[in-house]
């Protein structure tokens, strides 16, 4: 097993993690009530095929995982798909995997910010949706710099909340459809619509519905401080990645049976409502409250608290490389958490979440651009280190399964939004410049691999 001093590195993190908090900071992460958020908007897209969307997005994010699995066995470091691509195949490479997946990670923050005071302000209109940013920034940054255990035990409370919302949820809708409310009755149809079917329609709608598998790559953020071996890292990655997809399918086939007839929403109002409108039809005004009080809470501390947690680990990685600012490198010696980078990613998402605020389609579409584009070389990653440079014959978990997913995700970047391309090939414009500067000052990272 390779150990973190066979790539140069010493122990720095606190290793405290277990396989349970893994799993609890990847369902945290990528919220068991996503759709919630998001249905109406999948609900169009794919006319009203949403739960058949989330099935085959698992299909397409299970050969990710598998492939982060692989690499993070290789390389049990933090700065996922960066450490990765930038061992796996070239240091100049990593950069851009890790300058493209932190368009991601610092956007998403303020992403959850932004929903979250949304959701909030259709709660509390009097409000002024700045305060909510200000507050949930604050929050979640007092509770990173206390450690990575004070956060993990932060992920138990809140994911236990919001699975006690979505049973509560599922129960409702089941009694519900069982009773024709709303003209509601069992089908297959939102699974599979013949009438409307075409794959480009559902890829399309993947296309935002990835959204919502985002975060099972960041677990690998976390593999310094992971106790357990190199395994339990890959283990929690694809575990979570499955548990969640199971949820997001069953949420979404109870509320799409709950709109029979339906393929869209007329207004972007009844759009962005559209969950909030089922919650009502299943449990009345009060249960419609606390399905926005669940998903304001849910993105607002709890996955914005990991997002930044993951977010200021890649930052850590990257600038112990000297591939960003040294002083970003620096961890708090009794709590072991690499405070400098959690303020800045505070900072960062305190100034996005003010100006951006209400902005929640144009930040979607720029936070899934690094995120794919960053996938792409991480199946790239598994190609050349196990087959081209480690020379194995493992050719169908190290071949077949990366070649798969790199079809997958690039046809599904194919079909993003064109202001995700525009500006994420925007950033990455700007991510090649940062790297010639830092060849021609001669900050070249050295990245040492284990044998």
């Amino acid at each position: 097993m390779s150990e973190l001093s066979d790539f140069g590195y010493r122990q720095e993190l606190r290793r405290s993690l277990t396989l349970r908090d893994l799993l609890v900071y990847g369902l945290v992460f990528m919220v068991p009530i996503a759709p919630f958020a998001i249905f109406g908007t999948v609900f169009n897209a794919s006319m009203g095929m949403a739960p058949l969307t989330y099935v085959i997005g698992f299909v397409a994010m299970i050969f990710t995982a598998l492939s982060y699995r692989e690499m993070s066995r290789a390389f049990p470091i933090a700065g996922s798909v960066y450490a990765y691509a930038g061992r796996g195949v070239h240091p100049a490479v990593g950069f851009l995997a890790g300058w493209a997946i932190l368009l991601d990670y610092l956007l998403v923050p303020t992403l959850l910010y932004v929903i979250s005071a949304a959701a909030l302000g259709s709660v509390l209109p009097a409000v002024p949706q700045a305060v909510w940013v200000i507050l949930f920034v604050l929050v979640n940054t007092v509770i990173n710099l206390r450690g990575v255990e004070t956060t993990a035990r932060s992920n138990k409370i809140f994911l236990y909340g919001q699975l006690l919302v979505l049973a509560l949820f599922v129960v409702l809708a089941v009694v519900a459809i069982s009773r024709g409310v709303n003209g509601a009755s069992w089908t297959f149809t939102p699974m599979f619509n013949p009438a409307v079917f075409e794959p480009g329609l559902i890829f399309a709608a993947l296309s935002v519905a990835v959204l919502s598998f985002l975060g099972f790559d960041a677990i690998s953020t976390m593999a310094e401080e992971t106790k357990g071996g190199v395994r339990v890292v890959g283990r929690a990655t694809v575990i979570a990645l499955g548990i969640v997809a199971a949820l997001f399918v069953v949420q979404t086939y109870l509320a799409a049976l709950l709109l029979p007839g339906r393929t869209g929403f007329d207004s972007e109002t009844a759009t962005n409502e559209a969950f909030y409108t089922v919650a009502g039809l299943v449990g009345g005004d009060w249960f419609k409250v606390v399905v926005a009080l669940a998903v304001a809470l849910g993105s607002g501390v709890a996955n914005a608290l990991v997002a930044q947690a993951a977010t200021s680990r890649l930052l850590f990685s990257m600038a112990r490389d000297r591939q960003l600012p040294r002083f970003l490198a620096h961890v708090h010696e009794t709590r072991r958490v690499p405070e400098r980078a959690v303020l800045l990613v505070s900072a960062i998402s305190l100034v996005l979440g003010l100006f951006l605020v209400g902005q929640i389609g144009f930040l979607s579409s720029l936070v899934n651009f690094g995120a794919l584009f960053s996938f792409l070389m991480l199946h790239v990653s598994v190609v050349t280190w196990y087959v081209i440079r480690k020379r194995e014959r493992t050719y169908g978990l190290h071949l077949v399964v990366p070649l798969l997913g790199f079809v997958i995700i690039g046809y599904v970047l194919l079909n993003a939004d064109i202001n995700a391309k525009i500006g994420g090939l925007c950033w990455l414009a700007i991510g090649i410049v940062v790297l010639v500067v830092l060849r021609l000052t001669g900050r070249r990272a050295e990245l040492t691999s284990a044998t």
